[in-house]
């Protein structure tokens, strides 16, 4: 990286190079938003705002009104959603690409969670009223996103029947493997870089933050895996996958 782009990564917020662009964005991940048609992309490049958010900003609330959709470009997001008597639970980690509040712009209903960046986040954002229309606009699109949302009710689905019908050693050895294998951690040499508190693991299996402290410990005591910091190191994977009931 030559001099100048690096002042620019200092002058950009929170030391983020942002892409405005669409058309030209090297960031594409496989979601299919990334990989629209040049004709449509630059429709929907004139409808976005590109937002940049630090770790720790709120997008949007469960509840709130649909002001419209965010479509994660580099970062992750937790959605989280309370229970009556105030418990909260994470439901998943959005990752770049994905497609936050797309149901309720959609249906017209309140967003059913809370969106919350857990790193700086570069976001795209289109009006509900103007996405609407992009999508009576192209029919593909208007698919693609039913394609989208049906994959999301599927992995809510699935999400409940482990929380129903599985041990806290095995949601945390499945949610190990997940963090292996899709980047909701971040790999590197050390292991798998996990910004996430005890408490908010907790959160995603629904458990409590003693039973999550404790399973950790005998994975560590069992040498199968340990969670330094924030960094998950694996030691025996056949461990887990066994675990996990793989």
């Amino acid at each position: 990286m030559g001099s100048s782009d690096s002042e620019d990564a200092m002058h950009s917020p929170y030391g983020m190079e942002v892409v405005e662009d669409c058309l030209s964005c090297k960031l594409c991940s496989e979601d299919f938003f990334c990989h629209l048609p040049k004709p449509v992309m630059a429709d929907f490049q004139r409808l976005k705002f590109t937002l940049v958010h630090p770790a720790g900003a709120t997008l949007f609330v469960e509840g709130q009104v649909c002001r419209g959709i965010y479509i994660l470009c580099k970062g992750r997001v937790k959605l989280s959603a309370n229970s009556k008597d105030g418990q909260t639970m994470i439901l998943k980690i959005a990752q770049p690409g994905e497609i936050l509040g797309l149901s309720a712009a959609i249906s017209g209903i309140p967003y059913e969670t809370t969106a919350e960046t857990g790193q700086p986040c570069q976001l795209n954002f289109v009006k509900r009223d103007d996405f609407l229309h992009f999508l009576t606009e192209h029919g593909d699109v208007c698919m693609q996103s039913a394609i989208y949302m049906s994959r999301e009710c599927q992995h809510a689905y699935q999400q409940l029947r482990s929380f129903t019908m599985s041990t806290a050693t095995e949601r945390i050895a499945r949610l190990m493997l997940e963090w292996s294998r899709d980047d909701s951690g971040i790999a590197t040499p050390q292991g798998i870089k996990v910004a996430l508190t005890h408490d908010e693991i907790a959160q995603i299996i629904a458990m409590s933050r003693e039973t999550v402290t404790r399973t950790l410990a005998i994975f560590r005591k069992r040498r199968i895996a340990e969670l330094r910091g924030s960094t998950l190191l694996i030691q025996n994977m056949s461990a887990i996958e066994k675990l996990a009931g793989i």
